[in-house]
């Protein structure tokens, strides 16, 4: 079973498919100025027998992501049968020969061979995934401090091609927005908006600080964290984006459907006046995480070289298998449960085992869709569709984010006195979508869509 990280490894090129509905989303259809919600999400082919193609709601998106396809040393070879497990370690161990992309030459003949593929299996997009450009990303990443701009020069390269003004061109990026030269987060991307449909803010495994304790790993609002655990949330990564030149209408929440678990004491976690409560931050012990449901990899050696344990990873349906919830979403016996409101996040805790789990649910994910709603963003992208459980976060966010749903939200940032919130901006002007100049009805479309994963482009 692969490793929960693998697919961030940021080295090789991904395959993805998206599967698009063939009714367009009645709530939110594109009105004056206006497009429809995005709804996206994820399906690893390496979990197809747990959760076959047969068990996707394909009517409730608008984009299913296959992952993934590979790169190879060569910019004139992708390998796609990444759902096969051996492919998968041949995937990682070809990261590190990765070829760059920097040169006009390379650019040009890996533009060719992306657009072989397309012609090949009748695609109608490319979907990148690389967080990391001039940054390390797994620790032994090759960065160079053109990196960013090489990868916006591929892009146009890509989009100015016949076949390429046809198709739908997104990206996967960090909760902050690509590195510049100097290593910071450029002040202006806007050129990546200029030649993508949309982009996917990945707002899921969130970095936390040992030091202060376990937290959020996919926060709505950080603005209530302690210092030192404000690594990025939907508010604040949103806004990132926006103020470096993506317009709202060009963003998506990425959004996941698992949670993350720390080894952590009774006596740390239970509040000393009330053990049916869980205090905010408890401390950890990282060295004793255990495995999480049966999804998550029992760990291993990675291409650094480094060595680490299980991942602690928890899809939706596993908290329901291992006891942690019931079918309907309520707690499960013996387990203590906590929603904080300022980061819109539940987290449960097993006294007897001492797992303490960060995820979503429900409630979590009708207040990333009120977000949706309110801000005028896209929409969302899940993290993976397989990891939910009859549809109950696909629908909770999906009606929200067509409708709208305030009650959701406990805590705004303004409340909070906090970042403020992005401005909503719900039928603006929007920035242009390809196709020819024809608007985009994301509805009527069957696509197989490619998902690039670069370290470098050098």
């Amino acid at each position: 079973m692969a490793v929960w990280r693998l697919p961030f490894v940021l080295l090789s090129l991904l395959g993805s498919a998206i599967a698009l509905q063939e009714r367009v989303l009645e709530s939110r259809a594109p009105g004056d100025g206006e497009t429809p919600l995005i709804a996206a999400a994820w399906y690893t082919g390496w979990h197809s027998t747990d959760f076959p193609l047969s068990r996707v709601s394909w009517s409730k998106y608008t984009h299913i992501t296959y992952a993934f396809g590979i790169t190879t040393p060569s910019p004139e070879l992708v390998a796609l049968d990444a759902s096969d497990e051996r492919l998968l370690t041949e995937f990682v161990a070809l990261a590190r020969e990765n070829v760059g992309l920097g040169s006009a030459s390379n650019r040009t003949t890996f533009v060719n061979t992306i657009l072989n593929v397309v012609r090949r299996y009748n695609l109608d997009g490319i979907d990148f995934d690389w967080e990391y450009p001039n940054m390390q990303g797994l620790g032994c990443n090759i960065v160079n401090p053109d990196d960013t701009s090489n990868f916006l020069s591929f892009l146009r390269e890509l989009r100015q091609t016949d076949r390429g003004r046809d198709l739908v061109l997104s990206a996967a990026v960090y909760v902050t927005p690509f590195a510049d030269a100097s290593g910071s987060p450029s002040t202006d991307v806007s050129g990546f908006a200029e030649v993508l449909d949309y982009i996917a803010v990945m707002n899921y495994d969130v970095r936390i600080n040992q030091s202060v304790g376990a937290g959020s790993r996919s926060p709505l609002d950080d603005s209530c964290a302690p210092a030192g655990a404000k690594w990025g949330s939907a508010v604040t990564s949103i806004e990132a984006w926006r103020e470096a030149g993506v317009p709202l209408n060009k963003l998506v929440l990425g959004v996941p459907a698992h949670g993350h678990s720390y080894d952590v004491s009774p006596s740390v976690v239970l509040s000393r006046s009330n053990s049916s409560l869980l205090v905010e931050y408890p401390s950890f012990n990282p060295a004793a995480r255990k495995r999480g449901d049966r999804w998550d990899g029992e760990g291993g050696t990675d291409v650094c070289g480094a060595t680490d344990g299980p991942g602690g990873v928890y899809t939706y349906w596993g908290l329901i298998e291992t006891g942690f919830l019931k079918q309907d979403g309520s707690v499960g016996d013996g387990i203590v449960k906590r929603y904080d409101e300022c980061s819109e996040t539940p987290f449960l805790y097993n006294p007897e085992s001492r797992v303490y789990v960060s995820y979503e649910d429900a409630r979590s994910y009708a207040a990333k869709g009120d977000f949706i709603y309110s801000t005028g963003i896209a929409g969302f992208a899940m993290w993976e569709a397989g990891g939910d459980y009859n549809d109950v976060l696909l629908d909770s966010i999906r009606h929200a984010s067509l409708n709208g749903n305030p009650g959701a939200r406990t805590r705004s940032s303004r409340e909070s006195g906090g970042t403020q919130a992005v401005v909503p901006t719900r039928n603006t002007a929007t920035s242009p979508s390809y196709r020819n100049n024809v608007p985009i009805v994301w509805g009527s479309l069957i696509t197989l869509i490619y998902t690039c994963v670069f370290l470098t482009l050098r």
